[in-house]
């Protein structure tokens, strides 16, 4: 058969509708003594429990969610029990699907809205009495603080008539930035904390609830190092911060910052920053700018909104495509091009060997998943090696793109993404 006719053969996409199995307890007490222990080694992790007194499953858990650590915490933290854990299809396909199934877990598309989540969620609440575990940022956090939170998590809440628990981890992302996946020894803090009861899940409002667990997510791991006088001493601590601190302070300048080691420079004024053992930042010379990592980023993404609301922004690049339809692999749909305005995204390729333009409004796309430098285990993977990527979704399909001939865009596109989406909802209220 030629590639041509290859291209042309139905490819099977993932069945959302299957129902997920209860969390095995052969395959759990498996993955905690060969995954889930082993990976937190050297790690001192902490467990608190707030207003957890009498708590037991059922009940919905929202965790936040910053780097790979967090799974090993989250089974940690609801030990003795296990958990139906929505899981993102790409890391099915790393793991596998048999085993993930096993452990109870739920595959999900990113930033794609899905009835039948809600549907098995509802149903391993109900027949299984399980933990349904959440990560409602659906993307790590890029510069240690919460990312963005859908409004839906208080109607979900409202839904289920379950108590409802936040996980908030703290050092996961310090120990294992995106930026810089070089896991550290650092120590780690799950704090379990009861937002609502079930009687207050069925009689509070959609807003109450999502007051509730919005609060409780929020969090800051460069306080919570520098608070707690946590060090580092990775001599290469800094390398890749230039991914989210992709904008210089000093000339305004874009895409022209570097990294390596504990270093951070503009290579168009030649500024430098130091970052020091707690995750401050200090200017070489003159001054700096901003010593806390998340203030530079909320800078940068002013910067953004102001860029989207004045009708100025656009991204436009040719892109490597791959499709992701199943948990089983990736499919090389070769180049694309990817446009982005405050009016909405497009992608416009060829997907096994049919024409494809998709758009996507500002009211459909609350954000994107991005990843630096993916895979980053590439030992693992003898195909498929993309580098940094964008991962965006239809219903039936992912398409992972790689900008071409472009470096660090991703964090830009990311805020981008966002801001279109909050000025297109406040568009649809009437809001001015």
């Amino acid at each position: 058969m030629s590639k041509k006719e290859q291209k042309k053969v139905p490819v099977r996409h993932y069945d959302f509708s299957r129902r997920p199995k209860r969390p095995s307890k052969f395959w759990m007490a498996i993955a905690r003594q060969f995954a889930i222990k082993p990976r937190l080694k050297g790690k001192p992790l902490t467990i608190r429990r707030i207003r957890m007194d009498g708590i037991r499953p059922p009940y919905l858990l929202f965790a936040t969610h910053a780097s790979m650590l967090d799974f090993p915490v989250m089974y940690t933290a609801v030990e003795p029990y296990g958990a139906n854990n929505v899981v993102a299809i790409d890391a099915i396909r790393d793991v596998g699907d048999w085993i993930m199934r096993q452990l109870g877990c739920i595959c999900k598309r990113k930033f794609v809205k899905d009835y039948y989540l809600i549907r098995n969620i509802c149903y391993c609440l109900d027949h299984y009495k399980s933990i349904a575990c959440i990560y409602p940022e659906a993307r790590y956090s890029l510069d240690g603080t919460t990312s963005f939170l859908p409004e839906a998590l208080g109607k979900l809440a409202r839904l289920v008539k379950v108590p409802i628990v936040v996980l908030r981890m703290y050092g996961t992302f310090i120990a294992a930035p995106q930026w810089n996946k070089v896991e550290q020894n650092l120590p780690l803090v799950g704090e379990l904390e009861l937002v609502a009861t079930a009687e207050e899940a069925k009689t509070l409002s959609v807003q109450e609830l999502n007051d509730r667990i919005f609060r409780a997510m929020q969090r800051d791991d460069y306080a919570y190092q520098r608070e707690r006088g946590i060090a580092n001493t990775y001599p290469r601590r800094a390398d890749g911060l230039h991914n989210i601190l992709y904008q210089c302070p000093h000339c305004g300048r874009e895409f022209e910052m570097y990294s390596e080691g504990d270093t951070l420079r503009c290579n168009a004024c030649g500024k430098e920053w130091f970052m020091d053992e707690y995750g401050v930042l200090h200017a070489k010379e003159g001054e700096t700018e901003f010593s806390h990592i998340p203030d530079w980023t909320r800078w940068e993404r002013e910067n953004v909104r102001r860029e989207v609301r004045g009708g100025t922004y656009r991204f436009e690049a040719d892109v490597t495509v791959h499709t992701l339809p199943n948990a089983k692999r990736f499919y090389d749909q070769g180049m694309g091009r990817l446009v982005q305005t405050a009016e909405g995204t497009r992608l416009t390729c060829t997907a096994y060997g049919e024409p494809r333009d998709i758009l996507w409004t500002g009211n459909e796309l609350e954000s994107i998943h991005i990843e630096y430098d993916y895979p980053f285990r590439k030992k693992k993977y003898k195909k498929n090696i993309f580098g940094d990527c964008i991962d965006i979704s239809t219903p039936d399909e992912s398409y992972w793109l790689h900008p071409v001939g472009m470096r660090d865009q991703l964090t830009k596109l990311s805020f981008a993404t966002e801001e279109i989406y909050f000025l297109a909802q406040e568009h649809t209220k009437g809001v001015k």
